[in-house]
C-alpha cells in the first residue's frame, strides 16, 4: 500500500504537469500564428482598398520589409526566452515564428522584383553590386533560403549534427537584414537603430552563454 501511494504522489504531478503543456501548446500555437497573420491580412485589405499612400509600391516594400525583420528578431528572442523563463513552449514556437520571417521576407522581394523592378533583370543586378542596402538584403534572403528549406523535423533529423550549425547561419543573415534597413533609412530615424540595438543585446546574450 505505501508503494502505491508513493507512486501516485510521485506521478501525478508529472501527468498535471504534461496536461498543462499541451493545453498551452494548443492555445499559443494558434494564437501566434493569428498575430503573425495580421500585418498580412492588413496589407492585403489596404490594398483591396486602395488604403495605401500615394506610392503604394514603397508603401508595401517598406511594410513587408520591416514587419519581416521584426518577426526575424522575435525568432531570435525564443532560446533567451526559454532561458529566462525555464519553459520549453518558446522553442516551440520558434519554427514557426522563423517560418513567418522568411514569408514577410519573400514577400518584401518579390514586391521590389515584380512591382519596382518589373523583373528588369539588368537593373536588378545593377542595383545589388552598387547599392550596400540592396546587397545585404540579398545576402538576407539567401542565407534565409536554406533554413526555410531544413525547417521540418524530417530535415533535423536527415542533417543530424549539421543541422544546428547550419541554423547558425541565421545570426548572420538577420545581421545583414537590420544593415539593410540601416542603410536604406535617411534622415535622423530612431526605428533602424532600435533594432540594430536589440540585435546587439541578443548577440551579447549569446556571447556571455558561451562564456559561462
Amino acid at each position: 500500500m505505501a508503494i502505491s501511494i508513493e507512486q501516485h504522489t510521485t506521478t501525478q504531478p508529472v501527468k498535471v504537469a504534461g496536461m498543462n503543456q499541451k493545453r498551452l501548446g494548443s492555445f499559443l500555437k494558434p494564437t501566434v500564428f493569428l498575430a503573425l497573420s495580421l500585418p498580412f491580412i492588413w496589407l492585403v485589405y489596404a490594398v483591396l482598398t486602395d488604403s495605401l499612400s500615394r506610392n503604394p509600391i514603397e508603401a508595401i516594400t517598406r511594410f513587408t520589409g520591416e514587419w519581416a525583420l521584426r518577426i526575424l528578431l522575435l525568432s531570435l528572442c525564443m532560446t533567451p526566452l526559454r532561458m529566462v523563463l525555464k519553459k520549453p513552449w518558446p522553442i516551440r514556437l520558434r519554427r514557426m515564428v522563423g517560418l513567418f520571417a522568411f514569408f514577410y521576407v519573400a514577400l518584401h522581394l518579390l514586391t521590389y522584383l515584380l512591382l519596382d523592378q518589373q523583373l528588369d533583370v539588368a537593373a536588378i543586378v545593377a542595383d545589388v553590386f552598387e547599392r550596400p542596402y540592396i546587397t545585404a538584403g540579398t545576402v538576407a534572403f539567401l542565407l534565409m533560403v536554406p533554413l526555410a528549406i531544413t525547417s521540418t523535423k524530417g530535415m533535423m533529423k536527415r542533417l543530424g549534427k549539421r543541422w544546428q550549425p547550419l541554423h547558425r547561419l541565421v545570426y548572420i543573415a538577420t545581421t545583414a537584414a537590420v544593415l539593410h534597413f540601416v542603410w536604406l533609412s535617411k534622415g535622423d530615424q530612431l526605428e533602424p537603430f532600435v533594432y540594430l540595438a536589440v540585435l546587439l543585446l541578443l548577440m551579447l546574450f549569446r556571447v556571455k552563454k558561451l562564456l559561462t
